[in-house]
């Protein structure tokens, strides 16, 4: 479900291929055994040796012209995040990348999205407006998009832009779900080497043993050992989770027939409405 480009804008840092899906039964299970072996401290190596540290740019959050903002959000990261939402998740501290910042310090008047749609009865956020369906493979047309695809994406506001992005007075970027912000967010720009893992679109700019680093205005700054360590740790998590969850969107496929205007997600727990719902067989 993937394209391929040679252009590294900033609405496809966090794009992926799901070429990984149709991999044979032994490649998945034989790369998730990989990936289960990695070691940490190698890892941590390699990063150590790239060098990264988080500008606040927001570049990696944000969309590029008409090309809106694509980040691979899986089924459980999409409900913790909607019950953050919500408020059933205890706030902790954190929760923006920009610590020490109150909230009416920050500026959001132009990344707010309306989500009045999307609202329960009782008022609470739902599935909607934490993430949408991977747009490559589905088809345009006059009332939306319709058709069958993989996984989801985060949903974006009406800039393109992821809709937990926020700016603060100064122009730093920042995240409003810090803490519990998705894998993918927690290690870019940072990709491991493995077949049936997601890699951001466009070439890797720099590598490192299994490690690989993708454009981002951080990388190449000195980084402590133990943000290095805690850094590879995720990233290996997110390597297994990764390939998981491949097998699971493999194992529970089966081909949907969607009505005109409607859409069809497949991901680890089979097919889904676009409201997250299942589909009914």
């Amino acid at each position: 479900m993937g394209r391929e480009t040679s252009d590294h804008s900033s609405s496809e840092r966090l794009t992926f291929p799901r070429s990984r899906v149709v991999l044979g039964v032994q490649s998945l299970e034989a790369e998730l055994e990989s990936a289960r072996a990695l070691d940490v401290a190698d890892l941590a190596d390699a990063i150590e040796s790239i060098g990264f540290e988080c500008t606040r740019c927001g570049a990696c959050c944000k969309g590029h012209g008409e090309e809106e903002h694509t980040a691979t959000v899986f089924p459980e990261e999409i409900r913790t995040l909607a019950e953050r939402e919500a408020g059933d998740s205890p706030a902790t501290d954190g929760d923006s990348a920009t610590e020490g910042t109150s909230d009416d310090e920050t500026d959001t008047s132009d990344q707010e999205t309306d989500t009045s749609d999307h609202e329960t009865d009782t008022g609470e956020y739902d599935w909607r407006d934490v993430a949408r369906p991977m747009p490559y493979g589905l088809t345009e047309t006059d009332d939306g998009l319709e058709g069958e695809t993989f996984e989801w994406a985060l949903q974006t506001d009406s800039c393109g832009d992821c809709t937990f992005y926020e700016t603060t007075a100064d122009g730093t970027g920042a995240c409003s779900v810090h803490e519990d912000r998705p894998l993918i967010c927690q290690t870019y720009p940072f990709s491991i080497d493995l077949a049936g893992t997601s890699q951001p679109m466009g070439e890797a700019v720099d590598e490192a043993g299994d490690v690989r680093a993708h454009e981002c205005e951080g990388l190449g700054r000195d980084i402590s050992r133990e943000d290095a360590e805690a850094l590879a740790r995720t990233l290996k998590d997110r390597a297994i989770t990764e390939l998981e969850q491949a097998i699971g969107v493999r194992d529970t496929y089966e081909p949907a027939d969607p009505d005109p205007g409607e859409i069809v997600v497949h991901d680890s727990e089979g097919a889904k409405r676009d409201d997250g719902t299942p589909l009914e067989k």
